[in-house]
């Protein structure tokens, strides 16, 4: 049974959102001064969808590893991945049932572990794909009222308690757990605040 691509109708007109744009800039620019990053650096980037981040991150590494279980999403990547300054690959895989046996120096991630429904396995298996010394920078939504999402469909959590989920990282074996704010998504009914979470292994 071939599964479904929730994003498939979205994908086209996914980075003309320039709020989606502007946060994934925010995100990035954290990163960047809160890691150090470095031409050598292969990174994977989880769910990384149309390469919104992967964008803003290129410029700083030697080549970016876009995982996601969205075809059409990977197809939008693939098609503007010339504009990229550094090397990148796509994988269409889903990480909360299947596994990819590779080493990274850092995964980064935006706005995608809440379509995660296990995050606990999830944190072990980044661990288990980090070289030592490799980090983690995962932007997400702090905990919400569920009113962020219009459509739930494919939305295990709204959003995270920052505490819990340090807990989380912490039990996989993270250490140096920092939380920063990214930015802030400004809705009409109200504004909604992404942190940044990095960690090393």
């Amino acid at each position: 049974m071939k599964k479904e691509d929730l994003f498939a109708h979205k994908s086209k007109s996914w980075d003309m959102n320039s709020k989606r744009v502007k946060n994934a800039k925010s995100i990035a620019d954290l990163i960047v001064k809160n890691i150090k990053l470095t031409k050598k650096m292969e990174l994977m980037d989880f769910g990384a969808g149309t390469g919104l981040l992967s964008y803003f991150i290129a410029p700083h590494v030697e080549k970016i590893v876009a995982v996601d279980n969205s075809p059409s999403m990977l197809l939008e990547f693939q098609s503007k991945c010339d504009e990229f300054s550094c090397k990148t690959e796509v994988i269409e895989k889903d990480l909360s049932s299947e596994t990819i046996d590779r080493k990274f120096d850092g995964i980064i991630s935006s706005m995608t572990v809440h379509h995660i429904k296990d995050i606990i396995a999830l944190f072990s298996k980044f661990y288990t794909m980090l070289d030592d010394g490799g980090f983690i920078a995962i932007a997400d939504l702090d905990s919400e009222d569920g009113s962020f999402h219009s459509d739930d469909t494919g939305v295990f959590h709204h959003g995270f308690d920052r505490e819990a989920l340090e807990a989380i990282a912490q039990e996989a074996g993270f250490k140096d757990i920092t939380f920063d704010t990214a930015s802030v998504i400004k809705k009409p009914h109200r504004d909604f605040t992404v942190f940044l979470m990095t960690a090393v292994k």
